[in-house]
């Protein structure tokens, strides 16, 4: 059986549209001795913004 791998081509465009909707977690920057380990386990990914701060994040992100 023969496997064919197909690929997709993203503009850079594209790609950054994306990343700017990614966020990640807050709570994680300091005194993370009294957090138990799940919860900073937890806190590690990213996650998507809401539909709802989308404007206001672009707004912010176009002031730069």
């Amino acid at each position: 059986a023969t496997t064919e791998i197909y690929t997709t081509a993203k503009s850079s465009a594209a790609s950054d549209v994306y990343k700017r909707q990614k966020r990640k977690s807050a709570n994680k920057s300091h005194i993370l001795t009294k957090m138990t380990t799940k919860r900073k386990r937890q806190l590690r990914g990213t996650s998507m913004i809401d539909k709802n701060d989308k404007v206001l994040i672009d707004r912010m992100m176009r002031a730069k």
